[in-house]
């Protein structure tokens, strides 16, 4: 099965998500999967709009499976940030597509899951500094 946009089923994790694509697919998106959660050990799995989607401190990436493609959904700024390595991929604001007629660039994805875990963690970080400013400035 590939990915349906008016898929009314849930999955309920990556594992169901990926045991309902063709095993070739299956293979490309295990893949996918082991380059992220090695890069980026601390992510937290889970489905969101019907999708593999990788969170730490906010979603990091999510991909998912199509007819000809593999969408990867890294947020406009990794798009941005990799632009010239993306350039032989169709891209949009927040994602991209690699054909599934070529071989998924694992080391490019290792490569943006770093970027969005440094994204995430330094949104974090000052989320927790004007936390404790305003905690400061109560007393």
């Amino acid at each position: 099965m590939v990915r349906n946009m008016d898929q009314k089923s849930g999955f309920q994790s990556i594992d169901e998500y990926i045991a309902a694509c063709p095993s070739d697919i299956q293979a490309l998106l295990s893949d996918m999967r082991k380059a992220i959660r090695e890069t980026a050990p601390a992510v937290r799995e889970k489905i969101s709009y019907q999708m593999p989607t990788f969170d730490y401190f906010g979603n990091l990436v999510h991909f998912a499976a199509y007819e000809k493609h593999i969408g990867f959904y890294p947020a406009p700024s990794a798009i941005e940030k990799f632009s010239q390595e993306l350039a032989p991929y169709k891209t949009s604001k927040g994602a991209v597509q690699f054909p599934l007629s070529q071989p998924i660039p694992i080391d490019l994805i290792k490569e943006i899951v770093k970027f969005r875990v440094s994204e995430n963690s330094q949104k974090e970080e000052n989320k927790k500094m004007v936390k404790e400013k305003a905690k400061s400035e109560k007393k």
